[in-house]
């Protein structure tokens, strides 16, 4: 195998939990309970629903994999799937620039029971994923190239899973070397006028890790040089790169650097929330002429380049869509999940005050990006008054992180519509003491919303028979 392979298989199965720092342990605590905050509010989601669909009824003895919140038993790359899909669909959960390091969850929470792994296992293997998605998204730019996200997941769920299973340096070079030949998704995905496919496409990619690190773990082999080789991804799309020095390798650990979300849109979206509530405290909506936003070269091209963006006829188009979400919030006050409902975001009445929004690339907010995230807004009355706004670091930054109050608010208010008031605290203490449960089973069945309505005992007796 390359050097690369080898390299982040043998720190995928030699890390430790010991060598977690305490940070590090509360910092993937802190994400794994807001990823499942994520998931439970979007279990009626139609990527999630349309992979249920096809996962239900098969169960294997060998390697199942749990379904969040539904308490059932399917194949470990369909769980994976559904899990991912819970977790990413509606863009509320954490990040890094390049994508979701948390779309990688769904693979290991399918799997954790499967492998008999304890609260620490889960933990050490979430770290293999972030710190590995960290490297990977500063050393390659592979989106500034046009491949999506799903690239850099798919070879962190292989790490994390490895990790998980307690599989080999040897077995978890094969299942790297066959996810990385196999799964270069194009950003297509994330262009124009946004399908379901925008919050599937990273499910679709922990699905085919799982199954390629299950293949090798049952003895199949894959390419021996898939980064540095002929047609390898070092020939063919990067060039030569290096990662970094790994956490607990030399390096710094850097899970921590994953920003989370405090409000229901992407990324990029998070500060043209917070500055559209500033204006809308200095400034009736109505009374404006036209307002112009500068902001970083990856946030125009995401949010604010294309015109769908003006006219939003899908959910996903309208979560990314810089001009709905800025005037949607200076009318409505607030961005929740109502938003992005169908009434909401085809709303005509709105589309006049989108109509007064330009967007820009600004030359000081790019070159402060991604050390700094601001935004430029400068608002003009109809009468000639002109408001200037320049917010930075939205909270969730990791210089402005949300704190665990902020993160249990979340889970709470995203949980108790479908858990229930006396299930939702439960399951949130057992989730911020990861660390401590000797098995996963319980904590996963407080998730279960089939217990959640008083069948809890029938969906628990129904996962032992499986």
């Amino acid at each position: 195998m390359d050097n690369l392979t080898c390299l982040i298989a043998d720190y995928a199965s030699g890390l430790t939990f010991d060598e977690l720092p305490e940070e590090v342990i509360h910092a993937a605590t802190q994400r794994i309970v807001d990823s499942l905050a994520c998931a439970i509010g979007a279990y009626e989601c139609e990527p999630a629903r349309i992979g249920l669909r096809l996962a239900r009824g098969a169960a294997p003895q060998r390697h199942f994999g749990r379904i969040l919140g539904f308490g059932e038993r399917s194949t470990a790359e369909d769980a994976a799937f559904v899990n991912t899909a819970m977790i990413r669909t509606l863009d509320f959960n954490d990040q890094y620039p390049g994508g979701h390091p948390s779309d990688c969850l769904g693979a290991f929470l399918a799997l954790v029971e499967a492998a008999g792994a304890d609260g620490r296992r889960l933990l050490s293997s979430m770290v293999v994923a972030y710190e590995l998605f960290v490297r990977f998204n500063d050393a390659t730019g592979l989106r500034v190239k046009g491949w999506d996200q799903g690239f850099v997941i798919g070879i962190c769920t292989a790490a994390g899973l490895g990790h998980l299973l307690r599989l080999s340096p040897k077995v978890l070079r094969e299942a790297i070397a066959i996810t990385v030949v196999s799964n270069v998704p194009m950003r297509n995905t994330r262009a124009g006028e946004l399908s379901l496919w925008k919050g599937a496409a990273t499910a679709f990619s922990t699905r085919n890790a799982v199954f390629a690190t299950l293949l090798a773990a049952e003895g199949m082999t894959g390419p021996d040089r898939p980064f540095e080789g002929k047609h390898g991804l070092w020939d063919l799309i990067t060039g030569p790169f290096e990662l970094a020095a790994f956490g607990g390798r030399g390096g710094l650990f850097r899970t921590p650097d994953v920003q989370l979300k405090y409000w229901p849109v992407e990324y990029n979206a998070q500060l043209v929330v917070w500055a559209a509530l500033e204006l809308r405290s200095l400034v009736d909506w109505r009374d404006l002429a036209e307002i112009d936003i500068g902001t970083y070269a990856f946030a125009f091209s995401e949010i604010g380049s294309e015109p769908e963006k003006w006219d939003p006829k899908t959910r996903e188009t309208a979560d990314h869509s810089l001009p709905y979400i800025f005037a949607r919030t200076l009318v409505d006050g607030t961005i929740n999940l109502a938003a992005f409902e169908e009434p909401a975001y085809r709303d005509e009445s709105l589309r006049p005050l989108m109509n007064k929004i330009r967007v820009r690339r600004d030359e000081t907010v790019d070159a402060i990006y991604p050390e700094t995230v601001s935004i430029r807004v400068e608002a003009t009355t109809n009468n000639g008054w002109r408001y200037h706004l320049e917010p930075r670091d939205p909270l969730g930054h990791n210089k402005n992180p949300m704190q665990d109050k902020d993160i249990n608010d979340k889970f709470v208010s995203m949980a108790e519509p479908v858990l229930g008031q006396e299930r939702t605290p439960a399951a949130l203490e057992r989730w911020w003491n990861l660390r401590d449960l000797l098995q996963l089973s319980e904590a996963l069945a407080l998730l279960d919303m089939d217990s959640a309505a008083g069948r809890g005992a029938k969906t628990e007796n129904r996962a032992e028979k499986l």
